[in-house]
């Protein structure tokens, strides 16, 4: 007697046709989000009971507020602030400096295969946000508005 066969599912087909379930948008998966969140807070928390021997640091309390992974998982691009809302440019470079002692933190913390290599922006959120506001508020766009 012959085994009978099972129809095939058509997954196989979509991996062979290079069809992918992805989001095609760019907008990051699941997996990104949550990775970046994790190292988030894990890194507001070695930032915040650790006193660094460079004297740019000595003493600065930063706010991360962004982190965006690569879809690999292998670079996080952290957005940060100085507390009370300063200038953080000048401290990137010992931020870049004190990056590889911040990834030896976060590995045990974050428990992934790779530790992303860390990359220090400056926030510009609070700044784009303060711009429009003051472009809303305009004489000339507040008179449109109310029409």
């Amino acid at each position: 007697m012959k085994p009978k066969s099972w129809p095939r599912s058509g997954a196989s087909d979509k991996l062979r046709s290079g069809a992918s379930d992805k989001p095609r948008s760019g907008a990051p998966s699941q997996r990104q989000l949550r990775v970046a969140e994790e190292i988030r807070h894990a890194l507001a928390e070695i930032l915040l009971r650790t006193e660094f021997d460079d004297k740019d640091l000595y003493g600065v309390r930063l706010t991360i507020s962004e982190v965006r992974m690569s879809p690999d998982l292998k670079h996080a691009a952290i957005f940060c602030t100085k507390l009370g809302h300063q200038d953080v440019t000048p401290l990137l470079p010992a931020l870049k400096r004190v990056s590889p002692f911040l990834r030896g933190q976060l590995a045990p913390k974050l428990g992934l295969r790779v530790t992303p290599d860390l990359k220090f922006l400056p926030d510009q959120a609070l700044e784009e946000a303060t711009k429009i506001n003051k472009l809303l508020h305009a004489p000339e766009v507040a008179r449109d508005l109310q029409k």
